[in-house]
């Protein structure tokens, strides 16, 4: 069977998981030691369908900010979805998540389908965001609740995104 792509950006602020969400869910690794992302890392996962050819994510894990600049639009154009990643002991890094993709939204002049990751749930004792905030953000947008280091909720997430995409 054939397979056709999908392009999915995550857009975070800096340190939120990102690239550790996606090493979990393409190699189901993780690593202890921080290295900043600079500039783009793409990996891509295939991802299997019922009656219906695979789908190969491509997904651009792009360097971490509050704000889209000029070379992170052209990162986004052509995205089909987006994964949002905030850090669930930082609060402000939700607002951020969620602005980014209205940046990227209006710079694609489309409705482009998305999730938001709280990560870290590991250090959920350590949280900044209370459950009600998940819940309000939970009537717009599909919110999990996940782990980059122990492996939580990532595969659901992606899953969603897939799925939403894959249409």
């Amino acid at each position: 069977m054939n397979s056709f792509a999908r392009k999915i950006c995550l857009l975070g602020d800096f340190s939120v998981g990102k690239t550790s969400a996606v090493a979990r869910y393409v190699r189901s690794t993780f690593s202890e030691s921080y290295l900043t992302t600079v500039g783009v890392k793409v990996d891509t996962k295939v991802v299997d369908l019922v009656a219906r050819p695979s789908m190969r994510l491509v997904l651009w894990d792009i360097a971490g900010s509050s704000k889209l600049g000029q070379s992170r639009l052209n990162y986004v154009a052509g995205a089909h979805g987006f994964v949002l990643v905030a850090d669930g002991t930082r609060r402000d890094t939700v607002s951020s998540a969620l602005d980014l993709w209205q940046q990227a939204a209006e710079a694609l002049n489309a409705d482009v389908p998305a999730v938001l990751l709280v990560n870290k749930v590991d250090l959920a004792d350590e949280w900044d965001i209370s459950p009600e905030l998940i819940e309000s953000l939970s009537h717009n947008l599909a919110v999990f609740c996940t782990s980059a280091k122990t492996g939580e909720s990532i595969e659901l997430a992606f899953a969603e995104i897939a799925g939403a995409v894959s249409l």
